[in-house]
Parts: structure tokens; C-alpha cells; sequence
């Protein structure tokens, strides 16, 4: 087979097309990636009637966006409520320290601490999140279509 080298930054996203590959860090520094294996066929997942890419750009840009998902670094500020909005089933992997509640379309408040490198899974949902914390917090959030 063939070989490449690839330089990744701590936070960073990509995409490879599906198939057997391996790989060495040749590095000093440890390495830890999140891999999340998309399997064949629709995701079937609701529509968003509520982008938070169109109702908060600037805390939502798009990483990058594909036929099958749409990735999403989440920015939030401290103490910034979003607007209320939706979301497709996604995985979501936390960047940085962060200390949300989130207001759920039902009236429920869930408080919502995480750790860098901690990661969920979370079905479609609306709800509308305030960030806790002093501190700017991150997220990536890969949404599957």
C-alpha cells in the first residue's frame, strides 16, 4: 500500500473515506483521536426546523460538511444563552472544560458538566443552552444526516 504523513493540530476535524488503513504517530508528544465510524445507509434522522448555524453563525461554524454529516465547532461564551434550536442525532466530543444547562422543549432544565475529551451521544432534540461557566467552552458536534 501506500503511505502519507499528516500534520493535526489539537482540535481539528477531518474525514477519510471508508477502508482498512493504520497508523504510527511519529511524534514525541502522546496522541488521542476520536474515530467515529459512520455505518452504511440514511441516518434517519428528523428535519431541523431550528439551524443554529442560521440563528447563531458565529458560535456555530461549519468544520466541514458532507453527504453524510455536517460538523459543527460550538463556541460559547461565558455566560451567552443560545436561542432556542435543533438538532439531527450527533455525536458530540467536548473540547474544553464546560458547565451548560440546557432547557429542553418539554421545560425540563438539565445541567450538563463535561470534561475535555469526554464525548456523548444524543438523539434529535430542541432546546436552547446557557453556558455556566467563566471560561470560554468548546464543542464539536458531528450531526448525521
Amino acid at each position: 500500500g501506500k503511505s502519507m504523513v499528516a500534520y493535526r493540530k489539537a482540535g481539528t476535524v477531518g474525514f477519510n473515506e471508508g477502508g482498512t488503513h493504520s497508523e504510527e504517530n511519529l511524534s514525541d508528544e502522546p496522541l488521542e483521536a476520536i474515530v467515529i465510524e459512520l455505518k452504511k445507509g440514511p441516518a434517519h434522522t428528523p428535519p431541523v426546523e431550528l439551524d443554529p448555524v442560521k440563528l447563531a453563525a458565529e458560535e456555530h461554524p461549519v468544520e466541514l460538511e458532507n453527504d453524510r454529516v455536517r460538523v459543527i465547532r460550538t463556541i460559547l461564551p461565558p455566560h451567552k444563552k443560545s436561542p432556542v434550536h435543533d438538532h439531527p442525532h450527533y455525536v458530540v466530543v467536548y473540547l474544553t472544560d464546560l458547565h451548560t444547562t440546557m432547557k429542553l422543549a418539554d421545560g425540563r432544565v438539565v445541567d450538563n458538566p463535561r470534561k475535555p475529551g469526554d464525548l456523548g451521544w444524543r438523539d434529535a432534540y430542541r432546546h436552547q443552552t446557557e453556558q455556566q461557566g467563566e471560561k470560554v467552552a468548546m464543542e464539536i458536534q458531528v450531526e448525521l444526516k
